[in-house]
């Protein structure tokens, strides 16, 4: 553990906001080569079909043009894209990187027009025939898992996948269960949006291919690009620049990755792509789509005895590189917080004909966590219960640490997973006192001014610290300062503020003093990048390993300035001190070549917990849901940066209300989606939800990496499809309603309520 300091715990300020504020931060779409063309994609119009035929002529021939990239420019077979953990079962549902014969998703890349300007090259793309056969489209789970039509003709099924999460003996503690509920929930299909759409620009140049607009895992995409196109991995660079958000969906490795910087190797010339919105909506990854026929048995004190049922994941056409990781999740961690020994989940991963899926922040714990918390109040409800109590009964205690999940396979490389340490009834009592619970709860159910007034809440727990390892590399600057160079990558976070903290303690000199140099693939031989809450745990860990070497190479050159012993020296402050009173400080042997690398391996994850509360107002006349006060708590085991953490727990939370209020990607019967700007995607706006509460706590420190840290950046969003889900069910009890359905949109609420007169007046 590191000692007393002045950094770490501090709320210190951003260092990248004062070039984001003055306006100087740097996009990729900010970056202009001489010379270089820009590309546009011909994209699948169609959701399901063949092509008969493609002609280009046109295209070429049009002012500006200078190429027209189809299937036929590429090797044979089509590359396809790389799994970040290969699995056989998947392998033939790879993404080629241009569609050839077959187009199975609307947006799918079918030609890459290459011109003077962007403008010139999407005026082109209309000159291009494009005749294509069209196909029915599979695009439900029914028609996906009939089998009488396939989307791979080479396989015998359209299930690409299926995990079992299992623990103890499912069968026999339903059997012998007192109280068994079976529901089935369905969660809507939405995508990460981040505020800036991908780019990319592409030069090749003294054999050297640089990929600009990297992030998330540049060293991941290098490698996978250097097989791709048949390049020693040391001949291809990427660079991050300045990220307009992430959120798991941008920075896997997507056809564009491939296609942009084959042509700028193919033809020696930069080339950039930056995509719109509208293209956006069809392009980048989708997420969340499930549904789930789950079974809860339980005492009749509410102990909870099982949970069992099948869980059905719409993946896309095709699995991306990441696309198994919210498959597995929301079968492994099902049971969230809970105590359960007895599990039997499978989680099946469909295809589909639409756009393939990815992560998006708390991937398959977002979906998991609105069925677990909907059959907990469901249950209460049924058997006499207290839905605080049926919770705090089964939530764990510190000493259940480690305490085991679900086991899962095939284990697509992850093992089994434990949570490492924490009360979770701590957290969930403080969360009861912080949203003034049993003060409101008079008000529950009741209609105040013509709105029902209602209370839900949700625990959850939030895996990161993602392995297997990180890397860090400290250098000792001429000037005396120290340049950080770190694998992990930049998406929003803040890391260059978080990581210079960490670095600053460490070596115990002012944060000014420390720069962090990150998202280029030339600073270090291996990283591992940003995702699954990993970056300060496994970033700032590597660091305290590179300042652990760093000092002791300062004490050796202190030492012999010093003309003393080694081990007679004192380190602090920056400084090394002799017995006699001598010392010298680092920044003075800044002429030693001084730097160390440093590593960070672990394959445990962290689990950091916590508890939310919403307060809603429903308008049982429109269905519109008011959020009158939400309330989250969490114990992270240890605070780098208060500041940035609350803004990480705040802004995940309202994307967690984008996602359960308004945000859908709706298709039509033939695979259109009736996406295509923000006019008919519903963003919440920073005024929709004023009325956020986030307290954090650094109660249990994690045992599995030395700072105790464990990942937080998407815990904010996990719990809040349950606790408004509940909230809502809560306000509407007289009604009956019983949501197990997301979108919580206006006309679905009200739906709920027709429905529950329309049952009372049948008498159902």
């Amino acid at each position: 553990m590191m000692r007393p300091n002045t950094h770490v715990g501090s709320p210190v300020e951003r260092v990248e906001d004062a070039r984001f504020l003055t306006g100087d931060g740097r996009y990729v779409d900010d970056l202009d080569y001489p010379g270089q063309w820009h590309a546009a994609f011909l994209r699948s119009p169609v959701a399901h079909g063949r092509v008969i035929a493609l002609d280009c002529s046109k295209a070429l021939a049009a002012a500006g043009v200078r190429a027209v990239l189809t299937v036929s420019d590429m090797a044979n077979p089509i590359p396809t894209i790389p799994f970040r953990r290969p699995n056989p079962t998947i392998a033939p549902y790879a993404q080629p990187i241009i569609a050839g014969e077959r187009l199975r998703y609307v947006g799918e890349p079918v030609a890459m027009v290459l011109a003077d300007s962007a403008d010139l090259a999407e005026d082109a793309l209309a000159e291009i025939r494009l005749d294509i056969e069209p196909l029915p489209p599979l695009l439900d789970r029914a028609a996906c898992l009939a089998g009488d039509r396939l989307l791979f003709d080479t396989t015998e099924t359209n299930l690409a996948s299926l995990f079992q999460a299992g623990k103890g003996d499912a069968a026999a503690a339903f059997a012998a269960a007192p109280y068994v509920r079976r529901e089935r929930f369905k969660l809507q299909r939405h995508t990460a949006l981040p505020m800036e759409p991908r780019g990319l620009l592409a030069t090749w140049d003294a054999g050297v291919l640089s990929v600009h607009g990297a992030a998330k895992l540049p060293f991941f995409n290098r490698r996978a690009l250097a097989g791709m196109i048949g390049l020693p991995e040391t001949a291809v660079h990427y660079v991050e620049w300045d990220v307009g958000g992430g959120f798991g969906a941008r920075g896997e490795f997507y056809p564009e990755d491939f296609l942009v910087a084959f042509a700028a190797h193919r033809f020696g010339k930069p080339v950039k792509w930056v995509e719109d919105r509208r293209e956006h909506f069809t392009a980048i990854a989708h997420a969340r789509e499930a549904e789930g026929e789950i079974e809860i048995a339980l005492a009749r004190d509410g102990t909870i005895l099982g949970l069992r049922g099948n869980l059905y994941v719409d993946i896309g056409a095709y699995v991306r590189p990441n696309g198994m990781t919210p498959v597995r999740n929301v079968a492994q961690f099902f049971s969230g917080p809970y105590r359960v020994s007895n599990i039997g989940i499978a989680s099946h991963a469909i295809l589909s004909n639409k756009t393939p899926v990815g992560t998006y922040r708390g991937p398959g714990r977002f979906e998991s966590n609105f069925m677990m918390e909907r059959l907990l109040d469901m249950a209460a409800a049924d058997l006499g219960l207290d839905r605080l109590e049926i919770r705090r009964r089964n939530l764990l205690v510190p000493e259940e640490m480690p305490y085991k999940l679900a086991s899962v396979e095939p284990n697509d490389g992850f093992g089994e997973s434990a949570c490492d340490s924490g009360d979770h009834r701590q957290t969930f009592d403080l969360c009861l006192q912080e949203s003034r619970w049993h003060e409101r709860s008079a008000s529950a159910g009741k209609l105040i001014e013509g709105r029902y007034r209602g209370l839900g809440i949700a625990c959850f727990i939030e895996g990161g610290a993602s392995g297997p390892r990180e890397n860090a590399r400290m250098v000792l600057e001429p000037d005396g300062d120290v340049t950080v160079y770190v694998g992990s990558s930049s998406v929003g976070q803040g890391i260059e503020t978080i990581l210079g903290q960490i670095a600053a303690d460490a070596l115990e000199i002012p944060l000014a003093r420390i720069r962090i140099r990150h998202g280029s693939t030339s600073y270090l031989g291996e990283g591992w990048g940003s995702y699954a809450s990993r970056s300060t745990v496994m970033g700032g860990s590597a660091i305290l390993d590179a300042a652990k070497g760093l000092l002791a190479k300062f004490r050796s050159a202190a030492a012999a300035r010093l003309a003393t012993d080694p081990d007679s020296l004192t380190l602090g402050e920056g400084a090394a001190r002799a017995p006699d009173g001598r010392s010298i400080a680092l920044a003075e042997l800044a002429q030693e070549n001084l730097a160390s690398d440093g590593t960070f391996a672990n394959s445990k994850a962290t689990y950091a917990y916590g508890t939310a509360v919403a307060y809603v107002a429903v308008d049982p006349a429109t269905g519109h849901v008011e959020l009158l006060d939400y309330t989250i708590v969490d114990d992270v085991g240890r605070v780098i940066n208060p500041l940035t953490l609350h803004g990480q727990v705040v802004g995940a939370t309202v994307q967690g209300l984008g996602s359960t209020f308004s945000e859908h990607l709706v298709y039509d019967k033939d695979g259109q989606l009736l996406v295509g700007s923000l006019a008919d995607y519903i963003m919440p706006l920073a005024t929709d939800y004023p009325h956020i509460h986030a307290v954090t706590t650094e109660l249990h420190p994690s045992p599995n990496n030395p700072l105790g840290a464990k990942g937080a950046g998407e815990g904010g969003v996990i719990p809040v499809g349950g606790a408004l889900s509940n909230a809502v069910a809560n306000a509407l009890q007289s009604f009956g309603v019983q949501p197990r359905e997301l979108p919580l949109t206006p006309p679905a609420v009200w739906a709920l309520i027709e429905a529950a007169k329309a049952r009372r007046r049948d008498g159902g």
